[in-house]
């Protein structure tokens, strides 16, 4: 009468589908059987249990005093904790068979051919992870929907459709094995990393969406002015709250301006933001500080800063608050003269940004 179950472990699964049906398969003939197999009797003074090689969850019985075991319950656990424990495994290994250096290396490549693409790809992780809402848990970088046309419609991703398609071909080469959503977030750390940023942390593993229906709403982006530095600062702080972020994560994220320009056949606005617009540093910061800036209308009517002394760089007026609002201008300065304290900080906002309503993610070596 002793009934015992050796799961074996299994380290790789090469006919993926195959090996699922039989794991679906055997725990069905073993649920079969064990609805045959009587329940153990309770005695008057001890429970009859025959021993069974797992652990079972002792329950109380109606006294308070003894214990009573469901060996139905018992192996049903085992059962479905082995295939939980088996499949998560075969999600590790997947994980694990990506080969994420090579992949960096071919993001690394694309962006050392063309160095300006490199911040139009951070801008892609940016935007892809900037539309999480943590009160209705939708949106993120984790269903990878920025590919669709319905979300690259959406006002703020102007032109993000061709770091898309520069993706596509390093998505392709390796098979589908690793997922949109992984490649584009991944290319922004790269992209951040390549220009001289800090290594901001990645983990893999999110689950790119079938179809549109998991793209939300349009508005879900910063805007670049509410039409006064107060309530400009206030949308920030809606936009950048409602995903979970505070004042100093605010700043420490919108130093990512130091990378790239305002394209005004994009968003209206013209110009860079710093005089190196591929390297990642504090420059954004102490520009903001340094220079004197004036507000000017551009072709398309959008109404930015430029700088007197140049006249060839910009800022957005959402840029200017950085230095107008005194919560934020307590970030802005430290970082201006700290660029130590600012890579670290916005390493940690980064990551934290781009893991928003991700879930089981892992490890990997890239």
């Amino acid at each position: 009468s002793h009934l015992s179950l050796d799961i074996p472990r299994i380290e790789a699964m090469p006919t993926k589908p195959l090996v699922f049906v039989s794991l679906v398969i055997f725990a069905l003939v073993v649920l079969v059987s064990v609805r045959n197999v009587p329940d153990p009797v309770v005695s008057q003074g001890m429970v009859a249990v025959r021993r069974v090689p797992v652990a079972c969850r002792a329950q109380e019985s109606p006294s308070g005093l003894r214990p009573i075991f469901n060996r139905r319950s018992a192996l049903k656990g085992v059962v479905f904790g082995g295939m939980s424990s088996i499949l998560a495994n075969q999600r590790a290994a997947k994980a694990d068979g990506v080969d994420y250096k090579a992949v960096k290396a071919d993001i690394e490549d694309l962006i050392r051919k063309d160095m300006n693409k490199g911040p139009t790809l951070v801008r892609l992780a940016w935007h892809s992870s900037g539309t999480y809402d943590k009160m209705s848990k939708t949106g993120g970088s984790g269903p990878g929907t920025i590919r669709f046309k319905e979300e690259l419609a959406h006002g703020a991703n102007a032109g993000l459709e061709n770091p898309v398609k520069w993706l596509e071909p390093i998505y392709k080469k390796y098979g589908g094995d690793i997922s949109y959503a992984d490649l584009y977030t991944l290319s922004g750390v790269t992209a951040i990393e390549a220009l001289g940023g800090p290594s901001v942390p990645w983990r893999a593993g999110r689950v790119d969406a079938m179809d549109p229906s998991a793209v939300t709403p349009d508005g879900r982006l910063p805007a670049a002015d509410m039409g006064s530095p107060k309530d400009t600062a206030a949308h920030l702080r809606a936009i950048f709250g409602r995903m979970g972020f505070n004042d100093q994560e605010i700043v420490a994220l919108a130093g990512a301006h130091a990378l790239g320009r305002g394209h005004v056949d994009f968003s209206g606005y013209d110009g860079p933001w710093t005089f190196t617009p591929t390297r990642f540093n504090n420059a954004y910061y102490d520009l903001l500080y340094r220079l004197d800036w004036v507000p000017t209308t551009t072709s398309a009517g959008k109404e930015q800063y430029t700088d007197s002394k140049t006249k060839k760089l910009m800022m957005l007026p959402a840029d200017l608050v950085m230095i107008q609002d005194p919560k934020f201008r307590k970030y802005s300065q430290l970082y201006a003269k700290d660029n130590a304290k600012f890579f670290a900080d916005f390493t940690k906002a980064f990551q934290k940004l781009e893991e928003l309503g991700t879930s089981n993610l892992q490890s990997v070596q890239f």
